[in-house]
């Protein structure tokens, strides 16, 4: 029981950290468009700089997580999380909802990303970790659907039966009651993080001083290859946050019919991840992988080419979710890269700090790239090149597989045993 408390409790942490700052904007874009009177472009820059902060947090938080109790730093995350939240809820202006983006990459990164990754890498142990990070994948997408349907219900409930006639009061307080939800689900994770998972001390399997591992990382080509398909497969999860806008824009929906249509992909996300995770174990997680971008890459071509209309529509839903379960296929195994390439464990944080440091610069780049594409042609013909760019990026992620394989056959993970050798 301990230890699916444990499992259970960094599901709803690694997902509920995450809600206010990204969730929120997934599934209810058009209604916090109208509330903060944002354009797509000022969203993603308040991204960018969410991005910037969390650049500068990945790696010392890496660190940090081989040295301290991810109890500790689970719970503070949320808590501190939380607390932005109340202040979310205020509806403050495009600066200071720029100033807290840019608490949140310090909250959730620095605190947080870490200590989460290396306690479910502990949870998988040496044969499990495809399921591991599978079912941690697969659970925050079930967490991430219930609090959904939960914001969903509420926004219908603020708003009148026909949305499109409701107030820009009503829009603000049944949004502000999202945000208010968004934030009490993340303080009261954070009390569960603290009853279900035990207080360890780390260090005792670091004999060195653990800022070295930043530069043993730095210096191993297989880590830089992991990093980058990760870039590509966090790109694709970023495209998802533009589904319900294009709901309302070009499939002509109301927000609430949007936000609805994305909630409903999400549900996908825990079948999709945890059989990847199994697939992967009992196979290769690095084929998977390259699979996954592959189907991504023709579902984006052919999306672009849809159009709303007969035939078309069959093609833009099934699009609509084989790229949702692709997307969380790849999620729930490119972590599992760690073990494939035999990475050691006292060098988890380090590595996941690097990693993660290149991998979720998406979070710089991706919203003001695809906000500006969008604004340049509103409506269809901009989510066409919307989809067009996510194309590429899924057939470059496919490369970055081929390095990595490369670089396998190559002997590059026979530097790790040097590694091994040389700080013991």
């Amino acid at each position: 029981m301990p230890r699916i408390l444990l499992m259970l409790s960094l599901v709803i942490a690694g997902e509920l950290v995450f809600g206010l700052a990204f969730n929120i904007p997934r599934f209810f874009r058009p209604t916090m468009l109208d509330v903060f009177g944002l354009t797509n472009t000022q969203l993603g820059d308040m991204f960018a700089v969410y991005g910037v902060a969390a650049m500068l947090a990945y790696f010392p938080g890496g660190v940090l997580a081989d040295r301290f109790s991810a109890r500790s730093l689970i719970v503070l995350s949320l808590m501190s999380t939380s607390l932005g939240g109340i202040y979310m809820a205020t509806i403050p202006g495009t600066v200071g909802m720029q100033i807290l983006y840019g608490y949140w990459g310090l909250t959730t990164i620095f605190l947080f990303w870490g200590a989460l990754i290396r306690a479910t890498r502990d949870w998988g142990g040496d044969k499990s970790q495809g399921i591991a990070f599978g079912v941690l994948e697969g659970g925050r997408g079930l967490v991430a659907a219930l609090a959904a349907s939960v914001g969903v219900g509420i926004l219908a409930f603020y708003l009148p039966e026909n949305v499109r006639l409701a107030t820009a009061e009503e829009r603000e307080a049944g949004f502000r009651m999202i945000i208010l939800l968004y934030s009490l689900l993340t303080f009261l994770a954070g009390v569960f993080v603290w009853y279900a998972i035990p207080q360890t001390k780390r260090g005792s399997d670091v004999e060195y001083n653990p800022f070295n591992g930043m530069g043993i990382v730095l210096r191993r080509p297989i880590i830089w290859a992991q990093a980058a398909i990760i870039v590509c497969a966090y790109c694709c999860f970023k495209g998802l946050d533009n589904y319900s806008l294009y709901a309302v824009q070009v499939l002509g929906k109301d927000e609430v019919e949007g936000a609805k249509l994305a909630a409903y992909g999400v549900w996908t996300r825990p079948v999709a991840a945890v059989l990847a995770g199994l697939i992967a174990d009992r196979f290769n997680a690095t084929r998977s992988i390259a699979a996954m971008l592959l189907i991504l890459c023709a579902s984006y071509l052919s999306w672009s080419a849809a159009s709303p209309t007969g035939s078309g529509m069959a093609i833009i839903y099934t699009n609509f979710f084989t790229t949702y379960v692709a997307v969380f296929a790849l999620r729930g195994i490119y972590f599992a890269l760690l073990e494939e390439n035999r990475t050691p464990k006292f060098l988890t944080g380090a590595a996941v700090g690097l990693i993660s440091l290149v991998g979720y610069t998406p979070d710089i780049f991706f919203g003001p790239i695809s906000g500006r594409i969008l604004d340049a042609n509103p409506g269809a013909v901009g989510h066409q090149n919307y989809f067009l760019f996510l194309a590429g990026i899924a057939a470059t992620g496919f490369l970055m597989v081929c390095w990595l394989v490369w670089l396998r056959r190559h002997g590059a993970q026979q530097l790790w045993q040097q590694v091994e050798g040389s700080t013991k």
